[in-house]
């Protein structure tokens, strides 16, 4: 065995330890939310007991929540994923319309005033605000191999990865500033790339994350949405209107809602009366 296979033979343990310090407990993370958005100042939430006042139908904004820094998700990704949302809402019949609001138009800590302000613009009277935290871990794994060539030897490192993203959906009415109702999504994405092509490996993946996490985020809020309409019912957390010339959705309707429960109401009050 020669100097040069032997010394190659060594330094092998020594590059492969150096490379697994460097990716060991890899971390990576993005995040926005809804408080640092609303409440820049720490100030805390007004508890007034007043009741928000819904005129339907509604005119819905959805829109990412801007973060301190630049996310790693393009604007037109951020677009897709909340046209996603905006279709599977946009047969409602209460619903008028649901504009997609571009990051752009909202401020980081830009607090209530900024977004009364992209509601405005915008025309609608409820904002949906998607708030997320994402975190990827990444560390070397034995993708990475010493390779020995008529050249000498090298070694080629390779690393995998796990992303977990969640993404919550926060819906205010922008004129009381009252939070309607919330629901979460979330995703958790494992894999693995040689080194060369990590980087755009987990990139993809990081995207992926989002894509996943909407899509189990909208069945939740479909729900959400469900279990609101019972609350406007029978907790009153909201007073249901319509706008001039609306007439209603039919059976499904919030008004309808709110108009049988007060039908059942008065018929409970006349069979005691007749009891």
């Amino acid at each position: 065995m020669n100097r040069k296979t032997l010394a190659a033979l060594l330094l092998a343990p020594v590059i492969a330890t150096g490379c697994a310090t460097w990716f060991d407990q890899g971390r990576q993370a993005q995040r926005a939310t809804v408080v640092d958005y609303l409440y820049p100042k720490g100030e805390q939430p007004t508890l007034a007991p007043s009741i928000p006042e819904l005129k339907l139908p509604l005119r819905v904004g959805i829109a990412f929540v801007p973060g301190e820094r630049t996310s790693d998700l393009p604007e037109a990704e951020r677009e897709r994923l909340l046209r996603k949302v905006q279709d599977a809402f946009a047969s409602r019949p209460y619903i008028a319309a649901i504009e997609v609001i571009p990051t752009t138009y909202l401020r980081a800590r830009g607090g209530f005033d900024n977004l009364q302000q992209a509601a405005q613009m915008f025309n609608v009277d409820v904002v949906a605000l998607l708030s997320y935290d994402q975190v990827q871990f990444s560390d070397s794994n034995r993708l990475s191999v010493f390779y020995w060539t008529i050249v000498g030897g090298y070694f080629v490192n390779g690393s995998q990865y796990d992303v977990n993203t969640l993404v919550d959906a926060s819906v205010f009415d922008v004129k009381s500033r009252k939070l309607l109702f919330r629901a979460p999504g979330s995703s958790q994405i494992k894999g693995s790339s040689p080194l060369v092509k990590f980087g755009e490996a987990s990139r993809e993946a990081r995207g992926e994350g989002y894509r996943q996490a909407i899509d189990t985020l909208i069945p939740q809020l479909d729900a959400q949405l469900e279990n609101f309409k019972v609350r406007v019912k029978e907790e009153k957390v909201a007073h249901v209107v319509n706008k001039p010339g609306y007439s209603g959705g039919g059976a499904t309707d919030l008004a309808s809602l709110g108009l049988f429960g007060a039908l059942a109401a008065l018929a409970a009050l006349r069979k005691r009366r007749v009891g």
